[in-house]
């Protein structure tokens, strides 16, 4: 007889990872795979982070975050979303895959389950096996008339049953860039509230937005302090700081002592002199960059248009937030080993649609790409996928 949890010894690596394992650290390969821009972080976050670090900020801090830094979340929240949350309903754990396990630590139950909007990021069904629950993933519908992804919400509810312990929905989505209204929020929060079901709320790219608003609706705008609302947000995408590894999660304020709890449990809390360098990205200059990196976006977003409107075999439904094309081949039924390939013979790197799902065979006729990137690079890697593409 193991000890060991038989959900642990089945886990395998992501099909992202899987990809780039084949080609990190070569530089002949233009990596569209994963989720970052091309940008180095902002020098005034940076120089933040080298000052703390000189001044000696090296030693354990409060285990939800530095008081400064819940405050200048706090401010983020209101003039970007409008939501005016407590200081208590705020807790940065580490990096934002922390605050998702937290989460899900808080609302995890033997026998369980989360009901997942997909295709989705696949860290988050992960992360729900090793937490001890059950993933149930919704797909959202294909409507290429409108041109957009829709979620059909009676298929949402009706995949909750008696052993549903919480809602996931990111908005916007990876990898579609779909995005929630606030109708749908209000709706989806008023069924969980009847039902006793929490709501985990993926807000990572919510000002990574092409609508010309500040934010993409929140559930922080809808949520009472006590609803059991956790919501989501990391500095890696805004700010370009995917290698910090930190983020922070709103969550009920009477959970505020229990949250001490948790991170300490979990990392202790965030490094102390990266905080600064948090803070930093929140002031007036990391506003700024925000708004340079979400125009580099557009630019991307608008390169990726031109290349489809080329193509053939290839459409997609224009995101309304976050930075990808999850672009659809027409005859590509293994996503795999078509990036795989991809990465040996043509030397660019795109993420397999396969693993954004559970074995949901429509998503492996899809591909992921960045294109928060500069526009050169990316119409040159998107040239290659043209190339690769005339080979299958």
């Amino acid at each position: 007889m193991t000890p060991i949890r038989p959900e642990i010894a089945a886990l395998e690596p992501s099909g992202i990872i899987k990809v780039a394992q084949l080609g990190f650290g070569d530089s002949g390969i233009i990596p569209l795979w994963l989720g970052e821009t091309d940008l180095v972080t902002p020098k005034f976050i940076r120089d933040a982070a080298a000052r703390a670090l000189e001044d000696g900020r090296t030693f354990y801090t409060h285990s939800r975050g530095i008081l400064p830094l819940r405050e200048a979340i706090r401010d983020f929240h209101r003039r970007t979303s409008g939501a005016d949350i407590s200081l208590d309903r705020i807790t940065v754990p580490g990096a934002a895959m922390l605050a998702v396990t937290t989460a899900l630590q808080v609302v995890a139950k033997a026998g369980g389950n989360i009901v997942i909007v997909s295709p989705v990021w696949p860290n988050i069904f992960q992360a729900t096996r090793i937490a001890g629950m059950s993933p149930r993933l919704v797909r959202l519908e294909e409507d290429w008339n409108a041109g957009r992804w829709r979620l059909d919400l009676d298929k949402l509810f009706d995949a909750c049953d008696g052993d549903t312990r919480a809602l996931f929905l990111a908005s916007p989505g990876n990898p579609t860039g779909w995005m929630l209204t606030a109708g749908e929020q209000r709706a989806i929060l008023e069924f969980a509230r009847a039902r006793g079901i929490a709501i985990i709320g993926d807000e990572v790219y919510g000002t990574l937005v092409y609508d010309g608003a500040p934010h993409a609706p929140s559930w922080l705008s809808l949520a009472e302090p006590e609803d059991a609302v956790f919501v989501i947000n990391s500095f890696s995408k805004p700010w370009a700081m995917t290698g910090w590894r930190i983020g922070w999660l709103v969550h009920p304020a009477s959970l505020a002592v229990p949250m001490v709890a948790l991170t300490q449990a979990g990392n202790t809390g965030a490094t102390h002199f990266l905080q600064y360098g948090a803070m930093a990205a929140l002031s007036a200059e990391g506003d700024a960059f925000r708004a340079e990196l979400l125009e580099r976006c557009r630019k991307g977003r608008e390169v990726v248009t031109d290349f489809i409107a080329r193509q053939n075999r290839v459409r997609w439904m224009k995101p309304d937030g976050a930075f990808y094309g999850f672009l659809k081949v027409d005859g590509l039924k293994d996503s795999l080993s078509f990036a795989q390939n991809m990465v040996r013979r043509a030397k660019v790197g795109v993420a397999p649609g396969s693993a954004f799902s559970m074995g949901d065979p429509r998503d492996d006729a899809f591909i992921r790409i960045c294109f928060a990137q500069d526009a050169a690079r990316i119409a040159e890697g998107l040239s290659r996928v043209e190339g690769a593409l005339a080979a299958v």
